[in-house]
């Protein structure tokens, strides 16, 4: 996961390393070579260096090309670089201080800030909630065509599932050709029930179904499926809009193709904007060598990544924490 931009921090955080030794080899005020080797034992006790905007003006640009390339959204990068160099510019350095850790800690914490700007949303405590209130929780999910929508939809089902939650399907993907057959297929190989109608028939009706289905059952989940569709697709956003509406749901869920890096960015963002999201699922993370989509996503939407799907198993569902992404980022020795 990440091998790309893990190698190009780790060649940052090299260069970085490097200007703070170069600048501890020199320190001001060292002008009489008689004196050198009594100078230099007092500075190792004493001396501090200071980093000024010079010293990291190209490091700050390999930085934002390296970013990038790894398809970081532009305000997202720049907003680490910001970040960056907010913690080192005019740092003061003890010459015994490790310039590797310090190059290393101000590019992690930099990350860090920004995958945790969405907040957080603990799925299983809505859950919860809403089944202490004798109702289920009712999450739609949606996405253009191809983003893995469905198989993340059984993959949840079955964590649910194996929590101790009663789950139900509803088949709202009524538009594209074998979707609801392949909704039904998850649910059998995971154990959950699917509330379904005809192809073509209106894809809020079926959500409203799954959930009278579910308040009469007593059933904690529903999970509506939708139509894959293009964010610019307005009869579909329209659709959408009318199963937010009819649905009420407690989360709108996004779901993203890590592997697309900035469009999936844009997609999630042009969703929230047309019909609001709280939260988004990356598919393909362990396939993902930039990580654009994961650095970004939480940033440009305002929104928190709620689960990573990382294989093709039902078991391949990560609960997202920003942990997750620094480890593989950064050396963890």
């Amino acid at each position: 996961m990440f091998e790309k931009l893990r190698k190009k921090l780790g060649d940052v955080k090299n260069k970085l390393s490097r200007k703070i030794e170069e600048k501890s080899e020199k320190p001001e005020g060292v002008v009489k070579p008689s004196a050198k080797l009594e100078v230099k034992r007092a500075l190792k006790k004493v001396a501090r260096i200071e980093l000024s905007p010079e010293d990291l003006e190209d490091i700050l640009w390999d930085l934002q090309v390296s970013l990038l390339e790894s398809d970081v959204a532009v305000p997202v990068a720049d907003q680490i670089l910001e970040k960056v160099k907010t913690k080192l510019v005019g740092k003061k350095i003890g010459i015994r201080e490790d310039p590797k850790r310090i190059a290393s800690e101000a590019l992690r914490e930099a990350i860090n800030e920004i995958l945790r700007t969405g907040g957080k949303v603990d799925l299983l405590e809505v859950v919860k909630s809403k089944r202490a209130r004798g109702e289920p929780a009712i999450f739609v999910f949606f996405g253009i065509n191809g983003t893995g929508k469905t198989t993340t939809i059984a993959k949840l089902a079955k964590y649910l599932k194996d929590r101790g939650f009663r789950v139900v399907l509803a088949a709202s993907d009524t538009f594209r050709a074998a979707g609801i057959e392949q909704l039904e297929i998850h649910a059998q190989k995971v154990g959950v029930e699917v509330i379904k109608q005809r192809r073509g028939a209106d894809a809020a009706a079926v959500a409203y179904d799954a959930i009278a289905h579910a308040r009469a059952r007593r059933m904690d989940v529903v999970l509506v499926d939708t139509a894959g569709r293009m964010q610019t697709d307005i009869d579909l956003m329209d659709e959408m809009k009318k199963i937010v509406r009819v649905t009420n749901p407690d989360l709108k869920i996004f779901v993203g193709d890590a592997l697309t890096g900035n469009d999936a960015v844009e997609q999630a963002q042009t969703f929230d904007q047309k019909v609001g999201i709280d939260g988004s699922i990356l598919c393909k993370m362990d396939a993902d060598a930039r990580g654009g989509a994961a650095l970004s996503i939480a940033q440009v939407t305002k929104k928190p990544i709620l689960f990573l799907g990382t294989g093709q198993d039902y078991d391949d569902l990560l609960e997202f924490k920003p942990e997750i992404i620094l480890e593989n980022l950064f050396d963890t020795g």
